[in-house]
């Protein structure tokens, strides 16, 4: 999310600024399937959980780059409440 906000900041194009999410979700996908597929019981639900979290995070980067950069408030905190 830090990646993709500072990208909205130096005004990138959306492809630039979407690229952390897609990476997030490759990874996230990764995971479930390690987690489901390969490593089962405690650590297939670590990773599962894992790729959880990262599948929201990555979520939060495509809506923060999404955002059109006349409206990006320049603090940190405004970055956190969406």
């Amino acid at each position: 999310m830090t990646v993709t906000w500072w990208l909205v900041e130096k005004e990138s194009s959306f492809l630039v600024k979407s690229l952390p999410g897609v990476l997030a979700i490759i990874t996230a996908a990764t995971h479930f399937y390690i987690g489901i597929v390969n490593m089962r019981r405690f650590v297939g639900f670590a990773y599962g959980i894992l790729g959880f979290f990262l599948w929201i995070f990555a979520s939060m980067s495509f809506v923060i780059g999404k955002k059109s950069t006349h409206f990006v408030d320049k603090s940190l905190f405004s970055m956190l409440y969406l």
